[in-house]
Protein backbone atom coordinates (compact mmCIF):
# COMPACT_ATOMS: atom_id res chain seq x y z
CA UNK A 1 0.00 0.00 0.00
CA UNK A 2 2.51 2.78 0.80
CA UNK A 3 4.50 1.96 -2.38
CA UNK A 4 1.44 2.65 -4.25
CA UNK A 5 0.80 5.46 -2.26
CA UNK A 6 4.53 6.96 -3.02
CA UNK A 7 3.81 6.03 -6.93
CA UNK A 8 0.29 8.46 -7.07
CA UNK A 9 2.35 11.13 -4.61
CA UNK A 10 4.93 10.99 -7.68
CA UNK A 11 2.60 10.50 -10.21
CA UNK A 12 1.06 13.85 -8.92
CA UNK A 13 3.70 15.42 -8.74
CA UNK A 14 4.60 15.13 -11.92
CA UNK A 15 1.22 15.66 -13.70
CA UNK A 16 1.54 19.30 -11.51
CA UNK A 17 5.01 20.14 -13.49
CA UNK A 18 3.83 19.02 -16.72
CA UNK A 19 0.92 20.99 -16.74
CA UNK A 20 3.07 23.92 -15.38
CA UNK A 21 5.37 23.50 -17.81
CA UNK A 22 3.81 22.71 -20.84
CA UNK A 23 0.74 25.48 -20.13
CA UNK A 24 3.86 28.09 -19.69
CA UNK A 25 5.41 26.97 -22.90
CA UNK A 26 2.66 26.58 -24.89
CA UNK A 27 1.18 29.96 -24.13
CA UNK A 28 4.49 31.56 -24.68
CA UNK A 29 4.82 29.34 -28.47
CA UNK A 30 1.03 29.27 -29.20
CA UNK A 31 0.89 26.08 -29.29
CA UNK A 32 -2.41 24.34 -29.06
CA UNK A 33 -0.93 20.79 -28.36
CA UNK A 34 1.26 22.36 -25.69
CA UNK A 35 -1.49 24.31 -23.91
CA UNK A 36 -3.89 20.56 -24.75
CA UNK A 37 -0.74 18.78 -22.95
CA UNK A 38 -0.78 21.16 -19.87
CA UNK A 39 -4.33 21.10 -19.57
CA UNK A 40 -4.94 16.90 -20.02
CA UNK A 41 -2.04 17.00 -17.20
CA UNK A 42 -3.97 18.89 -14.77
CA UNK A 43 -7.03 17.24 -14.94
CA UNK A 44 -4.86 13.68 -14.90
CA UNK A 45 -3.94 15.37 -11.60
CA UNK A 46 -7.25 15.75 -10.02
CA UNK A 47 -7.74 11.72 -10.94
CA UNK A 48 -4.45 11.02 -9.13
CA UNK A 49 -5.45 13.07 -6.35
CA UNK A 50 -8.50 11.02 -6.17
CA UNK A 51 -6.82 7.58 -6.47
CA UNK A 52 -5.10 8.72 -3.42
CA UNK A 53 -7.87 9.59 -1.25
CA UNK A 54 -9.04 6.15 -1.83
CA UNK A 55 -5.27 4.56 -1.36
CA UNK A 56 -5.29 6.39 2.32
CA UNK A 57 -9.56 5.75 2.58
CA UNK A 58 -10.12 2.32 1.83
CA UNK A 59 -13.89 1.85 0.85
CA UNK A 60 -15.28 4.92 2.49
CA UNK A 61 -16.85 7.55 0.26
CA UNK A 62 -17.63 5.79 -2.67
CA UNK A 63 -20.37 7.95 -3.84
CA UNK A 64 -18.18 10.73 -3.56
CA UNK A 65 -15.78 8.69 -5.82
CA UNK A 66 -18.53 8.87 -8.54
CA UNK A 67 -18.83 12.18 -8.32
CA UNK A 68 -15.44 12.65 -8.88
CA UNK A 69 -15.15 10.36 -12.09
CA UNK A 70 -18.11 12.33 -13.60
CA UNK A 71 -16.23 15.41 -13.13
CA UNK A 72 -13.09 14.02 -14.25
CA UNK A 73 -15.04 12.88 -17.44
CA UNK A 74 -16.54 16.01 -18.17
CA UNK A 75 -13.35 17.97 -17.54
CA UNK A 76 -11.80 15.32 -20.20
CA UNK A 77 -14.95 16.12 -22.71
CA UNK A 78 -14.38 20.00 -22.68
CA UNK A 79 -10.68 19.74 -22.77
CA UNK A 80 -11.61 17.78 -26.25
CA UNK A 81 -14.23 20.20 -27.29
CA UNK A 82 -11.41 23.43 -26.73
CA UNK A 83 -8.34 21.52 -28.20
CA UNK A 84 -10.47 20.72 -31.53
CA UNK A 85 -12.08 24.42 -31.31
CA UNK A 86 -8.55 26.14 -31.06
CA UNK A 87 -6.58 23.26 -33.34
CA UNK A 88 -9.39 24.60 -36.34
CA UNK A 89 -9.24 28.00 -35.74
CA UNK A 90 -5.00 27.64 -35.70
CA UNK A 91 -5.08 25.73 -39.01
CA UNK A 92 -8.03 27.78 -41.00
CA UNK A 93 -5.99 31.23 -40.00
CA UNK A 94 -2.93 29.61 -40.24
CA UNK A 95 -1.56 30.84 -37.10
CA UNK A 96 2.38 29.57 -37.26
CA UNK A 97 3.24 28.42 -33.63
CA UNK A 98 7.35 28.67 -32.59
CA UNK A 99 9.30 26.08 -31.92
CA UNK A 100 9.35 25.26 -28.34
CA UNK A 101 12.65 23.50 -27.15
CA UNK A 102 10.81 23.34 -23.88
CA UNK A 103 8.08 21.43 -25.30
CA UNK A 104 9.83 19.37 -26.70
CA UNK A 105 12.17 18.34 -23.84
CA UNK A 106 9.07 18.15 -21.61
CA UNK A 107 7.92 15.64 -23.84
CA UNK A 108 10.65 13.66 -24.60
CA UNK A 109 11.54 12.90 -20.93
CA UNK A 110 7.56 12.25 -20.41
CA UNK A 111 7.96 9.70 -23.10
CA UNK A 112 10.41 7.75 -20.95
CA UNK A 113 9.18 8.55 -17.41
CA UNK A 114 5.58 7.10 -18.33
CA UNK A 115 5.91 3.79 -19.37
CA UNK A 116 8.36 3.16 -16.11
CA UNK A 117 5.84 4.76 -13.83
CA UNK A 118 3.20 2.72 -15.73
CA UNK A 119 5.34 -0.64 -15.85
CA UNK A 120 5.50 -0.25 -11.67
CA UNK A 121 2.09 0.78 -11.48
CA UNK A 122 0.61 -2.54 -13.00
CA UNK A 123 3.65 -4.40 -10.25
CA UNK A 124 2.07 -3.02 -7.04
CA UNK A 125 -1.13 -3.41 -8.13
CA UNK A 126 -0.85 -7.16 -9.16
CA UNK A 127 0.64 -7.40 -5.43
CA UNK A 128 -1.95 -5.15 -3.92
CA UNK A 129 -4.99 -6.82 -6.44
CA UNK A 130 -6.23 -3.27 -7.09
CA UNK A 131 -8.34 -2.62 -9.95
CA UNK A 132 -7.74 1.01 -8.85
CA UNK A 133 -4.15 1.13 -9.25
CA UNK A 134 -4.60 -0.82 -12.87
CA UNK A 135 -6.36 1.34 -14.42
CA UNK A 136 -4.49 4.17 -13.26
CA UNK A 137 -1.45 2.66 -14.67
CA UNK A 138 -3.53 2.21 -18.28
CA UNK A 139 -4.37 6.02 -17.61
CA UNK A 140 -0.29 6.14 -17.33
CA UNK A 141 0.14 4.12 -20.59
CA UNK A 142 -2.07 7.00 -22.19
CA UNK A 143 -0.27 9.95 -20.94
CA UNK A 144 2.81 8.26 -22.88
CA UNK A 145 0.62 8.36 -25.81
CA UNK A 146 0.00 11.92 -25.35
CA UNK A 147 3.76 12.27 -24.50
CA UNK A 148 4.78 11.23 -27.94
CA UNK A 149 1.88 12.18 -30.25
CA UNK A 150 3.32 15.72 -28.30
CA UNK A 151 6.76 15.49 -29.67
CA UNK A 152 6.06 14.37 -33.21
CA UNK A 153 3.78 17.36 -33.43
CA UNK A 154 6.72 19.92 -31.87
CA UNK A 155 9.32 18.25 -33.53
CA UNK A 156 7.87 18.27 -36.86
CA UNK A 157 7.21 22.36 -36.79
CA UNK A 158 10.82 22.92 -34.80
CA UNK A 159 12.79 20.55 -37.20
CA UNK A 160 10.98 21.00 -40.72
CA UNK A 161 8.95 24.37 -39.95
CA UNK A 162 5.88 22.05 -40.69
CA UNK A 163 3.88 24.33 -38.17
CA UNK A 164 0.51 22.74 -39.39
CA UNK A 165 1.99 19.71 -37.30
CA UNK A 166 1.30 21.31 -33.73
CA UNK A 167 -2.70 21.96 -34.59
CA UNK A 168 -2.57 18.43 -35.84
CA UNK A 169 -1.14 16.57 -33.13
CA UNK A 170 -3.37 18.52 -30.72
CA UNK A 171 -6.35 17.29 -33.17
CA UNK A 172 -4.66 13.42 -32.87
CA UNK A 173 -5.13 14.08 -29.04
CA UNK A 174 -9.06 14.52 -28.89
CA UNK A 175 -9.82 10.80 -29.46
CA UNK A 176 -7.57 9.37 -26.61
CA UNK A 177 -9.23 12.70 -24.23
CA UNK A 178 -12.65 11.17 -25.51
CA UNK A 179 -11.81 7.75 -24.84
CA UNK A 180 -10.85 8.74 -20.94
CA UNK A 181 -13.55 10.35 -20.61
CA UNK A 182 -15.92 7.53 -21.61
CA UNK A 183 -14.16 5.25 -19.48
CA UNK A 184 -14.00 7.40 -16.09
CA UNK A 185 -17.66 8.11 -16.71
CA UNK A 186 -18.36 4.85 -16.52
CA UNK A 187 -16.22 4.25 -13.93
CA UNK A 188 -13.79 1.74 -14.84
CA UNK A 189 -10.84 3.94 -15.35
CA UNK A 190 -9.02 7.13 -14.53
CA UNK A 191 -7.23 7.10 -11.15
CA UNK A 192 -10.73 6.99 -9.95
Amino acid sequence: MQRGRRLEVFTLGWNLVEAVVAGAAGLAAGSTALIGFGLDSLIESLSGGVLLWRLQDGTAGESRERVAQRLVAVSFVALAGYVSVESVLTLSSRSEPDASIVGIVLAAVSVIVMPILARAKRSVATGLKSPALTADSRQTDLCAYLSAILLAGLGLNALLGWWWADPLAALAMVPIMLFEARRSWRGDSCAC
